[in-house]
């Protein structure tokens, strides 16, 4: 009995153990630079100072101390980019979160503000629940919230919207 007893308590001990490490996360890396290509062109870059890997049943990365992704087009030339205090990449279904100080920028100089944007690579849309400013390269400014878009930000829409909005041409005039 006593034998029994002294190998529950091993087996009750392992268990704790490893619960407890299943949170740790299994790689650190510092320094972080991703180019993404498809077919030998580069899609785009990804630059962060940490990235720590936790390898769970839903593989993260977590970005915590800042992330800066840049989009390149066919040629080569910057067409996006998004910049953010912290991130987390699903690597199942490839999701990234940005968080806190969120901006993307595009190439005409439309510019997208808020604590949160959800971007689906293979859905190609970006979504946000909170609350969102976008400065249009014309001067028009849009807040609402829950936002979503096409990842190129060519077609937002959100709830709740306010604006201001330039006008230049007044009909009938």
């Amino acid at each position: 009995m006593l034998l029994l007893s002294a190998c529950e308590n091993d087996l009750n001990k392992i268990k704790e153990i490893s619960a407890k490490y299943v949170s740790q996360p299994v790689d650190t890396t510092k320094g972080v630079d991703v180019i993404y290509s498809d077919s030998a062109i580069v899609k785009g870059r990804m630059t962060a100072p940490v990235m720590v890997h936790f390898d769970i049943s839903d593989p993260i990365n977590i970005l915590p101390k800042g992330v800066k992704i840049v989009f390149y087009d066919y040629s080569a030339q910057e067409s996006a980019n998004i910049v953010a205090d912290s991130g987390v990449y699903h690597t199942v279904d490839q999701k990234v979160e940005f968080y806190h100080h969120v901006v993307y920028t595009t190439k005409k100089g439309d510019t997208f503000k808020s604590d949160e944007l959800i971007w689906d690579p293979t859905k190609k849309t970006m979504y946000s629940n909170k609350p969102v400013q976008i400065i249009m390269a014309n001067g028009d400014i849009l807040n609402g919230i829950n936002f979503t878009s096409d990842d190129k930000l060519q077609y937002p829409q959100m709830k709740q919207s306010t604006g201001s909005f330039n006008v230049s041409d007044f009909p009938g005039k």
